[in-house]
Formats: C-alpha cells, structure tokens, sequence
C-alpha cells in the first residue's frame, strides 16, 4: 500500500474534543483539521470501540488522509465508552441514536464546519450510520457503511434465518471486554477512575437479552433500516466483502433505496477495502473522497454514472482457510440487474437436474456437519489480516455429512451472481427442525469450495415473526434464499448442493434431531450471461497516510484446532486470538487483546452442545497497568438456554471490580 505524506491541506490533530449532549452528557471526539479558515464538511465515525486505542490503528491511515484533502475528519467515542461520559446501555439503542444525530447536528453548527455532514464506518459504525440516516438529520448529506445490515435479526450476528448463530454470545463477551476498560488518564483528568467505576458497576447483562429475543420483534426491528428505506434522504455507498458475514446488504440497499446509491463487494473480510485481505486491496480512500466531493461539496465528479453494483467475481480455487489473493474480475451491473436470470436444476434423485423428477431423498441428522464453515465474519486479531482456519475449509467431510445433488460435470463455464434459491417440498419427524444448504464447487480431483450458503429455522418458514411448528410427518413447501455470491464455475467442475438439518457451531441445534423427509425441490441459479461490450471496472492500487508508530512488545498468536475424544465422541473446536503486546510511540500506551473460544458437542446429543468465550484485554502505560477479564458461556438443557457470565478488572494487580451473572431463558 503507498504511503501518501503530501496532502492538498495541512492537518491539525486534536486529540480530545467533549461534545455536549442534550442531557449534559460529554462525547470525546478525536478532530483532524485542516489548517484553513475556509469552512469545511465534516466527516463522522462514530463507535463503541476506544478511539484512543482501539480503532488508533486503522484510524491513522484513513482520517488524516481524508482531512489532508479538506474535510473535517472527527471520530467520537460512544457514550459510556473509551474518553467519552455516561452509560452504555446496548447495540444501536434508542440513546445511541439519539447522540449520534445531536454529533451530526454539533458539528453541522461549527464555524468551522460548512454546514454538510458525512458518516463513514465498517460494522458497528456502518450500521449506526445508516440508521441515523434514517432518522434524517437535515445537515446528514452522505453515508459509506461496510460490512453491515439492513435487518438486526435475519442477517445479524445474533440470528440468521431464525437460528441462534453460535457468535450470538460470542458477540456478547467481545462486548462485555471491550467496554470494560477505563477512559485514558493521561487525557482525561482525575475523574477516569470514578467513570470506570460508574461503567462497571452498571455494565448491562447483554449475553441474556440477546437469547431471550428469539423472534423478530420491535427489539430487533429497532434499527433495521429495512423497516422502512424511504427513510434515507442521504446518498450511501454501501461496501462489503465475499469472505464478511455480512454480504447481503449491499444488494438490498441497491435495490429497494430511493436516494442515490451504489453497492461495491470485493473478495474481502471485515476489514476496510485498503488493507483487506485476501487481495486485490483497492484504492478505497480514493473511492470515498469522490463520494464525499460529489455529496457534501456538491462537485460534479460522475458518481451518478457509476455502475449500481461493482462486484469481484470470484475465480474457482482449491479450497483454503486463508487466502492472500482471490483470482477474479470486477463486473458491473445496474440495480435491476443485482440478481441474473435464473436457471433452474431440479433435485432429481441424487442429481441436480434439468429435467423435473421425485428427490425421494432422507436428510439425517449429523450433528457433527459444520466443522468446515470459518468464521462467521473472519477479522482476526492477526496483524496481517486474516489467520489460518478463518475461512472455510474443504467442504467433503460437511458434504458426507449432508444429503448431496450434483450436476454432471459442466461443460459451459457459468457466472453464479445474486442470490441463490431451494424452493422445497418436505416433511419432517418433529415439529422443530432447522434446514441449511451449501453450494460448492466441486473440483476434478474432488475438493469441494465453498460458494455460498444459507439457514432457515424451518418454524420461521412463513416469517420472522412467529414460530408455527411443523406438522408431523406432513409435506410443507419451504424456499430458502442463501447469501448473495459472485463465482465463475469452470468448465469441467460440477455444482453440489449440500442439504442438512444442523450446522454447529455456525449455528444452534434443535433440542432434538429431526429427520427430514425431501419429496421435491429445484435450485434457482442467478446465471450470469457475458454482455456483448460489458463496461471495464478498475481500481488504482491502495494509498493511504502514514501507519501509526507502534513497537510490537510480544507476539501475536493465531491458532485454530479441531479435536474428536473418540471414546466420548465429543467433538471440540478452540480458536485462539491474541495481539501480543503493542506499545503506541506517540500515546505511550500499551495493549494487547486475547481471546480464547471453546464449541463442544457429543455425536447424537445436541443437547450438549456448548460454547465458551473469554477475552482478557490490557491497558498500560509506565508503571500503571490495567487488566480485564470477561467470560460468557452458554449451554441448554432441552428446555432453556443456560447463561454464565464473569467481569473481572484489576488496576496494578489489586482487583478493582468483580461481578457474576446467571440466567435461565427458555427456548422458544
């Protein structure tokens, strides 16, 4: 990636900004300036995640650079998190929203701010950002969200198709850790240690709302922009990834919006386009600078011409759990175009076929099938970017687990882009079941790539919002759309459409293992045909400014293992992840992140089906050192979801603050 030093403006760093809410309430913002008496827009990222700190990193290569090309670049801790006072209360909650439009309309109201604001974020921040565009603050012109959703309970983290995702409080100890830790005293003064406490003693129990809510509800319908998207007055450029959870918004934001936007997936993980792995990285800050020259200062640069959608399709490669480059090309296509035509192949048998026939086919139960998925958004704590076992592995043993139909080795090569569909008839043996389907690539020699996949809670067959059982033994029509892809299958390889009815530990299983009966079934394929001229997309190379001065004090470490206790046949998956000690020159902190997960299950007992989840985090300067340690486990026992949860801090080795929480939630 090209470092940039020369910018148009110079830039001035003001490293803490309070910002008052209505209720009083300060917001510490971290302000990069241009030195120029000529109002500017402002350009906003508003997290949870430490700017001091945590986002330091990545922030130094991105705002500096935007502001060296005049714009106001201003990144504000939350409330109740990193430099900021109050309370956090929960993931986008009414109050969260409530401050990020009073920051849209503070900034709008400084002089040095030319009226025009901007929001820009990846995750938390690409999800707030569009749902204050929803609220519609006047001075809110332009939005970039990556890697985020349009619905917090179909597509989210927590619940996919209606399952429980096996990250539901994996999520939740990722937050009961990070916002644990105390504001930096060093910059704010002697009250950091009274706001810690205040934090802590009133950290929420997050783990236990997020299992009680198991049905699209106002909680979940809260924030999910898909509610309404008339909502948006501002234009958005909506950017995500083929290796990130979240690949389907791109395509729903372009779509159904009515303001101005465009969609941008490249072969990404949840990182920013400029140092994502696997490659090609992009010139993305550039990319945004457009956006924000057309949108906050009116330029009339040809954003509108852009393609809708600029897509990386994927090449066909052997499969790998961690990738420095995915082969492909940028394709683009218009809003109507996001999904091509379909083709239809019939379950037939053992086959997907062309010609209509009875599938007659048994999917069984295989409580071990899912050991090969990755991560549900591989992010890592690795400084490369990604780590080995993050990305999905050689499909045979899932395959071999799974009630399988394949093509005949194809002779037309076939662009696979949009969404793909299994519209269904079935019958099941209890009236609780789930229902998953896998797409691969099947290669020559009999490696089997991951294309795309989707779940479905098969209660949730007419809607997210209520749970109808399965009537026993009784045929129902079911169609279950997977996850939006772009992949050129080559000549010579054939498809293979994997059907099971659990998927651990992507994904909960049911209280009892359900045999699913198939009696018919088609696959809709968005195949893309080649345009006669087909518009050429390319990107320059990657800039951005100068990384952040760091001293790496002690190792990082990746690891992922999978173990089978042969005699017990309990399956067990441990992931590790931790920084190793880094040091900021300029700030004198030091940090280090380690996180710790353990997924267990016995064949044939999805009852004991169990996750584990500890983060310890580090926060330290001279002499003074700071430790957190957040734990959250769940298991169930047919008839409830049992909870734990540990918060434990010290400061210089002495404990400051302990608490434990407990919760029984049944299942629904």
């Amino acid at each position: 990636m090209q470092t940039v030093e020369d910018f148009p403006y110079q830039v001035n760093e003001h490293p803490h900004v309070q910002i008052p809410m209505p209720d009083g309430t300060l917001l510490s913002a971290r302000i990069w300036r241009p030195e120029t008496d000529e109002p500017l827009p402002a350009i906003l990222e508003f997290l949870p995640y430490r700017k001091r700190d945590g986002t330091a990193e990545r922030d130094a290569l991105t705002h500096p650079y935007m502001a060296g090309h005049g714009y106001v670049c201003v990144r504000v801790d939350m409330r109740g998190c990193g430099d900021s006072e109050g309370l956090f209360d929960d993931e986008y909650s009414p109050q969260e929203l409530a401050d990020g439009v009073s920051v849209v309309e503070w900034l709008a109201a400084q002089e040095w701010c030319s009226g025009s604001v901007g929001m820009m974020g990846i995750s938390w921040g690409g999800f707030n950002g569009l749902q204050i565009a929803a609220l519609a603050p006047e001075a809110l012109k332009a939005v970039v969200s990556i890697c985020s959703t349009t619905d917090r309970f179909a597509d989210d983290i927590h619940y996919k198709g209606g399952v429980m995702l096996g990250e539901n409080t994996g999520w939740a100890a990722t937050v009961l850790g990070w916002f644990a830790l105390p504001p930096d005293p060093e910059i704010v003064d002697d009250s950091w240690r009274e706001v810690w406490l205040e934090r802590l003693d009133n950290t929420p129990f997050l783990a236990e709302k997020w299992v009680q809510e198991q049905a699209r509800n106002g909680y979940w319908k809260h924030g999910s922009v898909c509610e309404d998207y008339s909502a948006i007055k501002a234009a958005v450029l909506s950017v995500g990834g083929w290796h990130d959870g979240y690949r389907n918004t791109i395509a729903h934001l372009v779509q159904n919006l009515d303001a101005p936007v465009k969609g941008l997936i490249g072969p990404w993980i949840h990182r920013y386009p400029h140092f994502a792995a696997p490659g090609p990285q992009i010139d993305f800050l550039g990319e945004m600078l457009r956006w924000w020259d057309r949108w906050l200062k009116g330029i009339d640069n040809g954003v509108e011409a852009l393609p809708d959608m600029r897509r990386w399709l994927m090449d066909s490669v052997p499969p790998a759990t961690i990738y420095d480059d995915r082969p492909g090309r940028w394709i683009a296509d218009s809003a109507k175009d996001v999904n091509a035509p379909a083709e239809s192949f019939f379950l037939t048998g053992k086959s997907l076929s062309e010609t209509e026939g009875p599938a007659e086919r048994i999917v069984a139960p295989a409580l071990f099938c899912g050991q090969a998925t990755g991560e549900y958004f591989p992010v890592s704590l690795a400084p490369a970017g990604t780590a080995p076992g993050e990305l999905p592995a050689d499909q045979r043993e899932d395959d071999a687990l799974s009630c399988c139909f394949e093509t005949e080795v194809i002779t037309t090569p076939r662009a696979i882009v949009g969404a793909p569909s299994v519209r269904l008839k079935l019958s099941a043996d209890k009236p609780k079941a789930q229902l998953i389907a896998r797409l691969c690539d099947v290669h020559p020699d009999g490696q089997s790539t991951l294309i795309t996949h989707g779940v479905l809670n098969l209660r949730h067959r007419d809607g997210h919002e209520a749970f109808v059982d399965l009537p026993i033994n009784q045929p129902v029509d079911v169609t279950l759309t997977l996850d939006h892809c772009a992949y050129q299958l080559p000549a010579g390889h054939q498809l293979r459409l994997a059907l099971s009815s659990s998927y651990w530990p992507y994904v909960w299983p049911e209280a009892e293992t359900a045999v699913l009966t198939l009696q018919s079934g088609v696959l809709s394929l968005p195949v893309r045909e080649e345009p006669a001229e087909e518009t050429f997309v390319s990107f320059d190379p990657p800039k951005a400014a100068k990384p952040r001065r760091t001293r790496q004090v002690s190792a990082s470490e990746n690891k992922k293992t999978i173990t089978k206790d042969v005699g017990s046949q309990q399956l067990t998956l441990e992931i590790v992840g931790d920084t190793g000690l880094t040091e900021d020159l300029d700030t004198g902190l030091i940090s280090e992140a380690r996180v710790e997960e353990r997924f267990s299950i016995v064949e044939r007992d999805p009852n004991s089906a169990e996750n584990h989840f500890t983060w310890r985090r580090i926060m330290a300067r001279g002499d003074w050192k700071v430790e957190i340690y957040a734990d959250v486990s769940m298991r169930t026992d047919g008839q409830n979801f049992l909870i734990t949860a540990d918060l434990k801090t010290s400061e210089d080795g002495a404990e400051v603050f302990a608490k434990h929480w407990e919760s029984t939630v049944q299942r629904l």
